[in-house]
């Protein structure tokens, strides 16, 4: 019993974290307060560190690097875990806005793997960045409190939708489709456009924002709904963007958690992993090596002795077994509720193409952490 209110109490937290960080930006922003709140400062290349002292990287306010320093030296490598921070979504196209028909919309791209059914008729929230030519940067966040308007991505009626409910799942809304209608009302003394230039004008008015900001602005599309508790029993979380921040902010709370660590732990919030991880942003980037070579020098460690004797732990979601869903399952070696962290060996389709397959050797050092302590896993 008190293992598991522990666990409720843990999950409370994190279902704030959900609802604060809907956004990789956001989820930056969020993991530095709680960082910073802990003792983490911003970290310092020509500053000499020692064992016990945290810090971090903030990439470009999209990526977050954090490390504890360890009482071993750097040479006798680090603990990673890594995960990431953005989720799939909406994103508007540079220039977004127009009227059709006396409605006003949102010109969309979704960004990762979606179904796009699921977005339409659902209230939508709108997040992100305006950036203006002169460098000023507006924050956008309408649709999260209870009195802001939320937008929506319209359906067909039934009685109405017979040829679209004939199409193959995959095109029964098709990403052209994915429009956002965000206003109906005219603009007094307007003819041409008026309903466009009215929600420019409300933008100007709240934000000081024009049409052409759209150009440098990254605006994100999001359900608006919050975390909240599901089933009866309370045992299970519903809420936009666990893939992968129920990864990212267990990552993020075990450096608070161990504030005097043998071995320099680091933890890695990571953007684009929904579309390749690629750009500075992403692990594809130079940010992390750049990261851990500057620890390095501050030691005068060499980067790739330290990288030979590293442990990285890669923490992504995996699919628990549903029982609606059975076909598409191998029970044998599926992940089931309530059986504690899943253990992936391997990624890929096909005879393993594209795979990630971590060794006999490396499975069996991390069952032995987790058995020793105490840690429920699968």
């Amino acid at each position: 019993a008190a293992a598991v209110k522990a666990a409720d109490d843990y999950c409370k937290a994190y279902m704030q974290f959900l609802n604060d960080a809907k956004t990789e930006r956001e989820a930056v922003c969020a993991a530095v307060r709680l960082a910073e709140k802990n003792g983490f400062v911003p970290f310092d290349p020509s500053a000499a560190l020692k064992a016990g002292d945290k810090v971090y990287v903030n990439n470009r306010g999209k990526s977050l690097i954090l490390a504890t320093i360890g009482k071993k030296p750097l040479t006798d490598g680090v603990s990673i875990a890594a995960a990431h921070i953005d989720s799939p979504r909406l994103d508007l196209k540079p220039n977004p806005l127009y009227e059709d028909s006396e409605l006003a919309y949102l010109d969309t791209h979704y960004y990762g793997g979606i179904k796009k059914y699921q977005w339409t008729a659902t209230p939508l929230s709108l997040h992100g960045v305006v950036v203006k030519k002169d460098g000023t940067a507006v924050n956008v966040r309408i649709g999260e409190d209870d009195k802001d308007p939320v937008f929506c991505v319209t359906d067909l009626l039934p009685h109405l939708g017979k040829e679209q409910m004939e199409r193959k799942a995959t095109e029964v809304v098709k990403g052209e489709d994915l429009n956002l209608l965000i206003g109906s009302r005219a603009l007094a003394g307007e003819e041409d456009n008026a309903v466009k230039l009215n929600i420019l004008a409300l933008l100007n008015e709240k934000y000081g924002i024009t049409e052409a900001d759209f150009l440098s602005a990254e605006l994100e599309i999001v359900p608006a709904f919050k975390a909240r508790d599901l089933g009866l029993d309370r045992s299970m979380i519903g809420a936009y963007g666990h893939d992968d921040r129920v990864c990212a902010y267990p990552a993020l709370t075990a450096l608070f958690e161990n504030p005097h660590p043998a071995y320099t732990a680091v933890t890695v919030l990571a953007d684009k992993e929904e579309i390749g991880s690629m750009g500075v942003t992403g692990m594809q980037s130079a940010a992390f090596d750049t990261f851990m070579e500057d620890l390095c020098e501050a030691q005068g460690a060499a980067l790739r002795v330290c990288l030979e004797n590293s442990f990285c732990l890669s923490a992504d979601v995996t699919a628990a077994y549903d029982p609606n869903f059975g076909d598409v399952y191998e029970k044998k070696n599926a992940a089931y509720l309530n059986y504690g962290i899943g253990l992936c060996k391997y990624t890929g389709a096909r005879g393993k193409s594209g795979a990630s397959d971590a060794s006999a050797e490396t499975v069996g050092y991390v069952r032995g952490i987790f058995d020793r302590a105490g840690v429920i896993w699968q």
